[in-house]
């Protein structure tokens, strides 16, 4: 550790970045339960230096107070924008002020976003393509496109003399603490969240990168969120199970329920399962972390869905959920749809409908007027009976 709590990764490798410990929603819609870091890293070669990434607006003179206990920021060559979301990218237009001859490094797409999002004039952009270098003195940085990953942007850069690939949002996980991750006991509870939440729409382009990723000599991963990887096989390892959506015999089951009605159906269903030898992983929407939810789905070989109606359609929380499902495109294969109503039904059909895009097979469906009676529960457990054998069959 330095002064101005920055961090010596490796030789003229540092640790700039920002903690923010008391955030708690991210793009107004992702948990933050233990905050989370803006990572940012200074190269320091013999002939230049870099800033990988900067930091999350409001953080801007944080950076430059950890900047100047290293160096003279108005030396720095370039700054490398991996992504351009504001949580990496907002401070540039700070840093670029300071370091007024330095170029901002990125794709021909991030060039065209950083004008738009930032006002970064052309003169000052070096645009470089999949494969491209640039020397430092002794530390060369080679960039890797990495579309979709999570902006169509995206690209790392990969550190050749140290192995060190900086891979911005790829790797990461929410976490204010923790400087490495083998010292975080539950990190890959943590990068499974993230993964889920950030990552999961984009296995294909994920499984692109993981390719290019094993063809490089990685001694060390330092990612734009969390703690940095210098023990890669850990989150590697991880990151191929995700990416090929392997799965266990489990199942996610989240809903909500009004007068209990449902919540009788979800817990039948519930106790089934589990008497089937199937692993459970229950979300009462009323109270749940949906990112807790969603890093259930990581590895769920299917889906219950649980809601009464409102108003012709599915509560709207038990809505929210299911078409925050259809877009993060988990691995599940199997679904079971649970539902009550009071005068007039529709939930049940709308998550069907909601659920459409994921091709999912919706091996049951119960929907009921009032409270569940025997007959009714009947019915739901042989439906989660059918779902547990559809789940047990799944390789």
């Amino acid at each position: 550790m330095l002064g101005h709590s920055t961090f010596r990764l490796a030789d003229g490798v540092y640790w700039v970045g920002s903690r923010d410990w008391s955030r708690r929603l991210f793009d107004s819609l992702i948990p933050l339960p233990k905050g989370t870091s803006y990572n940012s890293y200074l190269i320091v070669g013999d002939g230049g230096e870099a800033l990988i990434d900067t930091v999350n607006p409001g953080f801007e003179l944080e950076l430059e107070e950890k900047l100047r206990g290293l160096t003279d920021p108005g030396g720095i060559s370039y700054i490398v924008m991996n992504h351009a979301e504001p949580d990496h990218a907002g401070a540039i237009p700070h840093m670029l002020k300071i370091a007024s001859k330095a170029k901002l490094v990125t794709t021909s797409q991030g060039a065209s976003m950083a004008q738009a999002l930032y006002r970064v004039q052309p003169d000052r952009v070096m645009v470089v393509r999949d494969g491209e270098a640039v020397n430092l003195g002794g530390k060369t940085l080679r960039f890797i496109e990495a579309p979709m990953l999570h902006w169509p942007e995206t690209m790392f850069t990969y550190l050749e003399e140290e192995g060190i690939l900086f891979s911005c949002d790829f790797f990461g996980s929410h976490l204010a603490g923790g400087l490495y991750s083998d010292e975080v006991e539950d990190l890959l509870v943590h990068a499974r969240r993230y993964w889920g939440e950030i990552m999961m729409p984009f296995r294909a382009m994920a499984q692109r990168a993981l390719q290019r990723v094993e063809k490089l000599d990685v001694r060390l991963i330092a990612p734009s969120h969390g703690p940095v990887h210098r023990h890669p096989k850990q989150i590697l390892e991880a990151y191929r199970r995700w990416a090929g959506g392997e799965t266990r015999r489990k199942v996610t089951v989240v809903y909500v329920s009004m007068w209990g009605s449902t919540e009788l159906m979800v817990k039948r269903a519930v106790e089934t399962l589990e008497a089937e030898n199937v692993e459970v992983a229950v979300h009462n929407l009323e109270v749940a972390d949906v990112g807790e939810a969603v890093a259930d789905l990581v590895d769920s070989r299917a889906i219950v869905l649980g809601a009464p109606t409102v108003l012709g359609g599915a509560h709207p929380i038990a809505f929210h959920i299911a078409h925050l499902v259809g877009s993060l495109r988990p691995p599940a294969k199997f679904a079971l749809l649970l539902g009550s109503y009071g005068w007039g039904g529709g939930a049940v059909k709308q998550l069907g409908k909601t659920l459409e895009g994921l091709k999912l097979e919706v091996v049951g469906s119960v929907e009921v007027k009032g409270s569940p009676t025997a007959e009714d529960l009947k019915r739901v457990a042989e439906a989660a009976e059918a779902l547990a054998e559809k789940v047990r069959r799944e390789a």
